[in-house]
């Protein structure tokens, strides 16, 4: 008898649909087998079924069973098919009657037939939705992160014997209820304030303007100068997640198997060591995952110590910052990952850090110098918005005790000139100022003749590139944004300019 169940597979971030068929023959000696390019969690799932459906109270069938994934030609790997698989057991054997409405099933089975979470939950969910499937039944654990779907039925499952008890109309299974995001996102906590930082206002200035318009940063100054601790105060100055921002990390995390059952609706700080491989950094592997950028997707992703990290990393972040996505070729397809992250960088001015120090004398030599500022390639400076200085704090700094303005209300003003921008950019893809590209940039960043002036002037002196130019711009809407205006003028104009100059003194 052959019995056909509903299930779904991951292809990167998406979900697709996939035809669990099972056969239970008549004839033959017993046998199990799986076919459909299955990996080896996959092919274990035999002797996951086979002891499932034993301790739950049902009979394997001793017979020759085959289990076809299809599509055939698309790799399959996971144990999110041991519920669909032990269920086309059952149904095709017999033991339950057929599925009386359409309905797709995952879930890792235990020994003892306890259903454990998957990852990708909510990409199934999404896809459930999209094809109009009537009932999703997926672990109990993975229930609360597809409950913000509107559209589709989630039946939780503790377990294989109350599926079966449910599909015999025993014991019915309680569906879970619809539960959007913004009911769930609850305030924030943040380890780190900006009015625990003394001194710095420069750069506290410049990651105002870094949170309020998404924009890259690089930090430059001596050891304990406080560039780490600035940015990890970052966040807590950042807007809140939009609903389709907290679908889009969610989802990446789900799949990466770092999510908490749950949403994520904090923006992510990830912040690698320098000795991390490009693969990991951008995304890949044998079956493509998120790298860090991804992971960093609407937050920021932390390179201290930047010329640290090997020449190939820093170089293969040039297409993500510049496109947002990062793309993976492999064997089994391509496959695009988001990458909207702000970087957030650091660095000393040479390997002992204290060039241009008044108090210590840098011990470098020129040659070393040299060396360790070229470990930075122009092209990759010209796609960072903001370089700032972050000098030594002076000693009657950290003794005199001076009123700074806390994270709460820096942000409030960030928020406020987000907001501006997303009522700007309604019915685009745009999110943020630092999102425009040029064509957008030319709509909705208009200059007066003056402002005009001033930056022609400032290209020809600096030698700056057309990035650079496109990005001054976009830097000067952001500006403008924090001052609630809604023309850019010849004063953001110039601040903008001053945190492009940094660059030219590598």
């Amino acid at each position: 008898m052959l019995a056909k169940v509903t299930s779904a597979a991951l292809v990167g971030l998406d979900s697709v649909p996939v035809e669990v068929e099972v056969d239970v023959a008549s004839q033959g000696l017993p046998n199990f087998f799986i076919v459909g390019l299955p990996d080896e969690a996959v092919r274990e799932a035999r002797e996951r079924v086979r002891s499932a459906i034993k301790n739950s109270g049902a009979d394997f069938p001793a017979k020759r069973i085959t289990v076809n994934l299809a599509p055939a030609d698309l790799p399959k790997e996971g144990p999110s098919y041991d519920l669909p698989i032990a269920l086309g057991i059952l149904l095709a054997s017999g033991q339950l009657p057929s599925l009386q409405q359409s309905a797709m099933v995952l879930g890792e089975l235990a020994l003892d037939g306890t259903v454990r979470k998957i990852n990708g939950v909510l990409s199934h969910a999404l896809l459930a939705r999209e094809r109009h499937i009537d009932a999703l039944f997926i672990p109990r654990d993975c229930a609360k992160e597809a409950s913000c779907i509107a559209g589709i039925t989630i039946f939780p499952v503790d377990n294989l014997g109350t599926l079966l008890g449910h599909l015999s109309g025993q014991q019915l299974i309680s569906t879970y209820p619809y539960n959007p995001i913004d009911t769930q996102v609850t305030q924030q906590t943040y380890d780190h304030d900006l009015q625990d930082i003394l001194g710095q206002e420069k750069a506290k200035r410049a990651l105002e303007i870094a949170a309020a318009g998404g924009h890259n940063m690089l930090m430059k100054g001596p050891p304990g100068s406080g560039k780490t601790l600035l940015a990890r105060t970052l966040p807590s100055i950042l807007p809140a997640l939009t609903f389709p921002e907290i679908l889009e990390l969610t989802k990446i995390y789900s799949v990466s198997s770092l999510g908490n059952n749950g949403f994520v609706t904090k923006r992510p700080f990830r912040s690698p060591h320098h000795t991390t491989s490009s693969v990991a950094i951008i995304g890949g592997g044998s079956i493509p995952k998120p790298g860090e950028i991804s992971l960093a997707h609407r937050g920021i992703l932390f390179l201290d110590e930047l010329p640290e990290f090997p020449r190939i990393v820093l170089e293969s972040l040039r297409q993500p910052i510049e496109d947002g996505f990062v793309t993976v070729s492999r064997a089994q397809g391509r496959f695009t990952f988001p990458a909207k992250a702000m970087i957030i960088a650091a660095q000393n001015p040479c390997p002992c850090g204290y060039l241009g120090d008044n108090t210590r004398t840098c011990i470098c030599n020129p040659a070393q110098i040299i060396r360790y500022q070229k470990k930075i390639s122009g092209p990759l400076l010209d796609r960072i918005d903001i370089h700032i200085d972050v000098p030594k704090v002076e000693t009657s700094t950290l003794t005199t005790r001076l009123p700074a303005e806390s994270s709460s209300t820096v942000r409030a003003r960030v928020q406020k000139a987000r907001d501006r921008q997303l009522q700007r950019f309604t019915g685009t893809s745009l999110s943020s100022n630092a999102d425009m590209t040029s064509k957008d940039i030319k709509l909705f960043c208009s200059l007066d003749q003056k402002s005009l002036d001033i930056l022609k002037k400032a290209v020809d002196l600096l030698g700056l590139s057309a990035r650079s130019y496109f990005r001054i711009i976009k830097l000067a809407r952001t500006i403008a944004d924090l001052e609630e205006s809604n023309d850019i003028l010849p004063q953001y104009i110039a601040e903008a300019l001053q945190y492009r100059v940094k660059q030219h003194t590598l």
